[in-house]
């Protein structure tokens, strides 16, 4: 089975989309890669869909990448004596350490390193922004604020510090739990939530290994403020606009999302563009116009996926949102503007000879008007370059590592095979050409172009490009 796009689509898994029917279901539609929120996800049930969807994969045959949400810190105010207080505008509210239930005077914060690290000027946004608070007075027990805007607040409802930097790390005790649990799966991608800064990134990468690759969740203002540092040592970035949005000004958000997207496509890092994109298709069968523009901006942007959330994980019509972000996608990668504006925003290669290599690929293949790029890969960089280019011809990723496969799902334009290695310049060449023939990427008489490694096996050591024709028999015709 191969897409008729480039851009690949995560779909979240949920209540309503966890049994094997379900997520054979949603492959078929289009999702290319499954989301796992660990948030609302215990670990046997993640183990479960986990297996799951490895037997979706043996049942379709081609490669499926997992990733896995970790919660991050979730703060959270206590509790009241009636659940909830009604406030006013302009009112003095204070948060403080006391656990005993609150009123409209005041709450329990069970957080420490909120009162001492808030200070005078700063806003505390309550219930994803509803209501808007503005500290006064601190004094590392307690803060006093002003209630800026909205009036209620009921238990347990989280809180966003813009104007804030925590000393505390992206990972909780909860998603060092989960990390070694999702790990011990096998799963491809671990995405880290709520980081501030780049050495958030380090504690996961310690802990994984290299067993997965990390993905790093911008929805803070301190991330974006470091951004380059946290693209230079993530794996991949993901756009989460529902807490970018309750931290920074939504007008903002836009701007922002073409920034990453663009520094990350810079980097040859694969970008994420995730939350309400089909939004009204939790209730409705039909997305909104906005929300098809929405997407449609994401394509022509050249992100590497498009994710859904509650859309495909508790929504009425998943298979059918999932069904809604293939067309639109395939219909704008069809649009005569399409090819003009993904050129228009490439970066130069850099200065290597892999990457050289995977630029000359792009333009002579364009040029000749060849069916395909085939590039060899083991540990996932040199199909990552190819995608960094941007092509219009298909890319296909051959490597003889499973693992390598299934985390270039998520990967723009990536078409990824499993083969055993070459073993010579002609096997490969062999390989390349039958593969291409048999995916259904050329006829006989076409030709593709080849890059890989030479002496083969060796990682990261592209710099051989090979123009071949695909024969009678779909081998090398040369």
């Amino acid at each position: 089975m191969r897409r008729s796009r480039k851009v690949k689509i995560l779909a979240t898994l949920g209540p309503v989309s966890s049994s094997e029917e379900m997520i054979q279901k949603l492959f078929e539609a289009g999702a290319d890669v499954f989301r796992i929120n660990m948030s609302h996800t215990d670990h046997p049930l993640m183990r479960e869909l986990v297996a799951r969807i490895r037997s979706v994969e043996q049942k379709v045959g081609r490669p499926i990448g997992i990733l896995a949400d970790l919660q991050g810190p979730k703060l959270r105010v206590g509790l009241f004596e009636d659940g909830k207080a009604e406030l006013n505008v302009g009112q003095t509210f204070t948060l403080d350490g006391d656990p005993t239930p609150g009123n409209a005077d005041r709450v329990h914060l069970p957080h420490p390193e909120i009162l001492a690290s808030v200070e005078p000027g700063h806003r505390l946004l309550i219930d994803d922004g509803r209501l808007a608070l503005r500290a006064d007075k601190t004094d590392g027990m307690s803060i006093t604020a002003t209630v800026v805007a909205g009036t209620g607040i009921s238990n347990k409802k989280g809180v966003s510090l813009p104007d804030t930097d925590l000393p505390v790390g992206a990972l909780t005790e909860k998603d060092r739990r989960d990390l070694d649990a999702v790990l011990a799966t096998g799963v491809d991608w671990v995405a880290l939530s709520f980081i501030q800064r780049p050495e958030d990134l380090a504690e996961a990468r310690k802990i994984a290994r290299g067993r997965a690759s990390l993905m790093a969740k911008i929805e803070k203002p301190q991330a974006v403020e470091r951004l380059a540092e946290i693209i230079e040592l993530s794996d991949a970035l993901m756009v989460a606009r529902g807490d970018l949005g309750v931290e920074m000004p939504l007008e903002a958000v836009p701007g922002i999302q073409k920034q990453i997207t663009r520094l990350a496509r810079r980097a040859g890092k694969p970008v994420v563009i995730a939350t309400q994109m089909l939004e009204s298709m939790i209730t409705a069968p039909v997305p909104t116009r906005a929300e098809v523009s929405d997407v449609s901006i994401a394509v022509f942007e050249g992100a590497d996926a498009i994710m859904l959330s509650a859309e495909s994980a508790a929504g009425q019509y998943p298979v059918e949102a999932v069904a809604m972000m293939n067309r639109i996608a395939e219909k704008v990668e069809q649009d005569p503007l399409y090819p003009g504006i993904i050129n228009a925003s490439r970066s130069e290669p850099e200065p290597t000879g892999a990457d050289a290599i995977s630029a000359a690929a792009r333009q002579i293949g364009e040029t000749l008007k060849l069916s395909a790029i085939v590039t060899y890969t083991s540990s996932g960089t040199t199909g990552l370059r190819a995608a960094r280019e941007r092509p219009q011809l298909p890319i296909i990723s051959l490597t003889p590592v499973l693992e390598t496969a299934r985390r270039l799902t998520i990967v723009w334009g990536q078409h990824c095979v499993v083969t055993p290695d070459a073993v010579n310049l002609d096997d490969m060449v062999d390989r390349a050409c039958r593969i291409a023939f048999d995916e259904g990427f050329g006829k006989a008489g076409d030709r593709i172009i080849v890059t890989a490694g030479v002496p083969l096996r060796t990682p990261g050591a592209t710099n051989m490009l090979r123009i071949a024709y695909i024969g009678s028999d779909g081998m090398n015709g040369l």
